[in-house]
């Protein structure tokens, strides 16, 4: 999907406070395990972009580099919905969960993927499960794999759900300094089930932002 630039710096709408809960498995794989409270309230495209040069991972349709290192696989098995909203939306919530990680590899929360593929409290989201790896000393490596999506178009067609269970049994958790993997049995702690509302960019460009994130851990029917 071709897509225009992201405009400078436009302010996005504020959406309602409410709980979010991350992915938690509560074992050694400390790469997907944090719970947070609470959410921002609005925020701002980013000033500039990443470059998109040798990145041969995601899609980058707005010149926002979410590509990740060779050890850090997200796998996305999933069709592509009819609908051309739902498959934007499904796309970029993809993008989203890619800036997430790209975030935990440059050890930085303002890399430009974040601030282009959420806002508010996606925002948050995204900059909390980054900040808590980097203060940790811990990045992430292996295989997440994605799959079974759905997706449902509020009837004004602002905003779409995007569904997914996730699969972190092959995905672990290492340590910076010491580049030790923290792997750990495998258990239903691997499985998640995320809800992620997907807003659409308000200016016209054919973007869509992550604005809330729900997550079920341990999730029996992902399984």
């Amino acid at each position: 999907m071709k897509r225009r630039p992201l405009p400078v710096a436009a302010a996005l709408a504020a959406t309602a406070a409410l709980l979010l809960t991350a992915c938690g498995s509560g074992d050694d794989k400390s790469s997907d395990n944090d719970k947070i409270a609470g959410a921002d309230q609005g925020t701002k495209t980013p000033k500039e972009s990443a470059s998109p040069a040798g990145a041969p991972a995601g899609d980058k349709p707005d010149g926002v580099d979410v590509s990740l290192p060779e050890d850090m696989d997200l796998v996305f098995d999933w069709d592509k919905p009819k609908d051309k909203n739902e498959a934007a939306a499904m796309e970029d919530a993809a993008n989203f969960v890619r800036a997430i990680y790209r975030g935990v590899y440059k050890r930085t929360s303002k890399d430009a993927g974040v601030t282009a593929y959420s806002t508010g409290e996606g925002l948050h989201y995204a900059k909390t499960q980054i900040n808590s790896r980097v203060d940790g000393g811990w990045t992430a490596t292996g295989t997440r794999r994605h799959y079974q999506a759905t997706t449902r178009s509020a009837p004004n067609g602002s905003s779409v759900e995007v569904a997914f269970c996730v699969d972190s049994s092959k995905f672990y958790g290492k340590e910076v300094k010491t580049e030790k993997v923290l792997k750990s049995k495998p258990s239903i702690a691997d499985f998640d089930y995320f809800k992620i509302v997907m807003v659409k960019f308000p200016t016209g460009d054919d973007l869509w932002q992550a604005s809330k994130v729900f997550v079920e851990t341990k999730a029996e029917k992902c399984r």
